[in-house]
């Protein structure tokens, strides 16, 4: 069941876990893109800038969908994302 939980709150499917409401995922959901959002924007503050605000939002949901951080502490994430951003480059997503 903590799987379910993970897998829709980081966009990977839209199935509510059994025990859930809608709208407590939702707001789960909004949280872990919100947080990831603001920490990684901290780090490379010029990414965002250079890509609007539609782009960024896609790539901060790309990565929270198909990173593998399993730290529990959003300051982890600088290492990951460039992780992400490396594995995108070279499948030339981005």
């Amino acid at each position: 069941m903590p799987e379910d939980f993970y897998l829709y709150i980081r966009g990977v499917t839209e199935v509510i876990p059994p025990g859930y409401t809608e709208s407590g995922m939702r707001a789960y959901r909004h949280l872990v893109y919100l947080g990831a959002s603001q920490m990684v924007e901290a780090h490379f503050p010029a990414i965002r800038e250079q890509m609007g605000e539609e782009a960024w939002k896609a790539l901060i949901q790309a990565f929270v969908r198909q990173s593998a951080w399993t730290s529990h502490y959003y300051g982890d994430l600088k290492h990951e994302f460039l992780t992400f951003l490396a594995r995108e480059t070279d499948s030339g997503h981005t």
